[in-house]
């Protein structure tokens, strides 16, 4: 790529708004030429369109696969489908790997069976496996039967392991030598690749039964003596990899301390099976802070914006369904106390203060709880230390808060008892919220599930219903 070509964080934005402009001046043009009556009218629209679709074609063969991937999920149907089929078919299936779950789908439905295979042959092992769920099953076993025996037993491997494991990530294409021989000779193999695998730092030094004895870094390659022996040049010591089944969220972790940029991959007897690279992880780790963002909310999957009525109503109605019994249960909690409302207005007006701030209080617990419990510096042994500090944040804010709603209270209203009232039920919302924020999580990560998980919709949920309540009862039963 040349200097002049280099991207810039705002050039995406730019390629979105030249694919739309060239789309939508192709429309007006296509529309005025096809109502002109002129002679050989048929013959001048070809030209025209093709004229057009040929500046479209051309802007986005200069395009990377994942900006084409970005402006695909950017446009509407139609004009997606339509760019879709401007896009070269060699890179149909890089640029499938590139496009959310969600928009992926919707562009695999408008392919053939025999795009499909094309497309999914020009990946490795490693990436098909990672397009393997989306696509038909008869597609997928003529992909295999395609392979030879390497790519049949690498794609077995890649597929077989848990989706958040390291070998899931992994890829096969990597570079390994033999420490009897010297650098000059490790540079003569080199030279015969056309190119290195991507990211390529570090050579993994194995013995002739694949068993890992060091790593060759470029550095040490290129600065030593070429007369000088791999293993006299490799290091032998404090060597970072990872076996398969290790999580994908300790690798990411590993990678951020040790500022990795690819690291071996080994089984059970040390023999090198694959390697994970920095590319790999921020993927992982892309896809990871997208779904807790989604699972936040109460979404269940990642949801094209584009997509029809139906197929959002399902992905959103779960949690919008318990919203609905939380939202009943918190009207049926005022309810029990209208009569209290009635003779004293000022808590209607006053109970949606020390609800609110109680929900926020007991998401910023939350997100602080969920997003240790994901960096791995909390164990179930921790609950009760986190539960002591939580309850002491929540009963400093509760007094300063609280108090001081509680000042602002008698100075609106002209009583001291309602101030009291206030600063009470602002203080046992916030212990609510503090002891909430720790439990939900920890338990819901003690029961194998997701921590992160609807966890703000929960606690939304009981700070409202528990507000009203402790903030409705104290004033019954002390102001009335």
């Amino acid at each position: 790529m040349s200097a002049q070509d280099e991207l810039h964080p705002d050039d995406i934005q730019q390629h979105l708004r030249e694919v739309q402009a060239l789309l939508s001046r192709h429309k007006v043009v296509e529309e005025l030429v096809h109502r002109q009556d002129m002679p050989r009218h048929e013959l001048v629209e070809n030209l025209v369109h093709k004229q057009h679709l040929a500046e479209l074609q051309t802007r986005l063969d200069k395009l990377h696969p994942a900006d084409i991937a970005y402006i695909l999920e950017a446009l509407p149907p139609e004009d997606r489908l339509f760019v879709w089929d401007l896009v070269k078919a060699d890179r149909d299936g890089e640029i499938l790997l590139e496009v959310s779950d969600a928009v992926r789908e919707t562009l695999i439905e408008t392919m053939r069976p025999d795009e499909l295979i094309a497309a999914a042959e020009t990946l490795d092992a490693d990436e098909l496996a990672d397009l393997a769920p989306d696509l038909p099953p008869e597609v997928m076993q003529d992909v295999f039967q395609a392979l030879d025996s390497e790519g049949r037993e690498q794609l077995r491997a890649a597929m077989s392991f848990p989706e958040e494991s390291v070998g899931a990530l992994m890829d096969f294409d990597m570079v390994t030598v033999r420490e009897d021989v010297t650098l000059e000779v490790v540079l003569r193999y080199l030279r015969r690749f056309e190119e290195l695998p991507d990211h390529t730092d570090k050579l993994f030094v194995i013995d002739r039964n694949d068993h890992l004895k060091g790593i060759l870094t470029l550095e040490s390659l290129l600065i030593n003596d070429p007369e000088m022996t791999v293993a006299d040049a490799m290091h032998r010591e404090n060597i970072i990899s990872f076996e398969p089944d290790d999580e994908a969220d300790d690798a990411a972790q590993a990678f951020e301390r040790y500022d990795l940029v690819s690291a071996p991959v080994v089984d059970r007897e040390r023999r090198v099976i694959g390697r994970l690279t920095v590319a790999d992880v921020v993927d992982f780790i892309r896809e990871e802070s997208e779904a807790e963002i989604l699972s936040h909310a109460g979404l269940r999957e990642e949801e094209d914006i584009f997509a029809s009525v139906w197929d959002s109503v399902k992905n959103r109605w779960a949690w919008l369904a318990v919203n609905l019994v939380t939202a009943f249960i918190a009207s049926r909690v005022i309810g029990a106390f209208e009569g209290s409302i009635e003779k004293l207005v000022a808590l209607a007006a006053l109970m949606p203060i020390v609800a609110g701030i109680g929900g926020n209080s007991g998401n910023q617990t939350i997100t602080m709880i969920v997003r240790a419990i994901a960096m791995g510096q909390v164990e179930q042994s921790a609950m009760q230390r986190l539960m002591k500090k939580e309850i002491g944040v929540a009963l400093f804010n509760g007094v300063v808060w609280g108090g001081l709603l509680g000042v602002l209270a008698w100075w609106l209203y002209g009583s001291a008892s309602l101030g009291a009232v206030m600063t009470a039920a602002m203080m046992l919302n916030l212990l609510l919220a503090a002891a909430a924020g720790v439990v939900i999580p920890m338990l819901r990560m003690r029961l194998g599930g997701d921590p992160a998980i609807g966890g703000s919709v929960m606690i939304t949920a009981l700070t409202d219903s528990g507000g009203f309540f402790i903030f409705l009862g104290l004033a019954t039963l002390f102001l009335l």
